[in-house]
């Protein structure tokens, strides 16, 4: 029984770590949340002990440990919360950019900052401004 929970953790880990390496936004989230779960079954896998429910009054014998249920839901929460942030960040990417592709999109964001910076070179440099008005001063004043 061990060795299918180890296998199972196993493939949902390797299926989550090779969604995360795709080039598409949706399957590396969908990645992350694998990943997050299959943490979440390490949890349960590691304090997986058979006895009784660990509420009063307790009875003789073995004990479960509530710790180990409380952190798995803890993980839990805030895997989702996270999932829901990503998926929120991927939908504003395709709304600004209009694709989820990552190459795509770093290809806009390189072309985007060359646009800038040869507009601040050309209309915010203070030395060619200042070159520039004593040219103008010069073709103005009669010599």
């Amino acid at each position: 029984m061990i060795l299918a929970i180890s296998v199972v953790i196993a493939v949902v880990f390797a299926s989550g770590a090779f969604l995360v390496l795709q080039r598409d936004l949706l399957r590396v989230v969908v990645g992350i949340v694998l990943i997050s779960n299959s943490a979440i079954l390490f949890i349960i896998a590691a304090g997986l002990s058979r006895g009784s429910a660990p509420i009063y009054p307790i009875d003789e014998g073995a004990v479960s440990d509530p710790l180990v249920q409380a952190m798995a839901l803890t993980a839990l929460v805030i895997g989702s919360s996270v999932a829901a942030l990503l998926l929120a960040v991927v939908y504003r990417l395709y709304v600004s950019h209009g694709s989820i592709d990552i190459e795509e999109i770093f290809r806009m964001e390189m072309r985007e900052a060359e646009e800038l910076e040869s507009m601040n070179k050309t209309e915010l440099d203070p030395e060619e401004e200042e070159v520039a008005d004593e040219r103008k001063l010069e073709k103005e004043e009669p010599r």
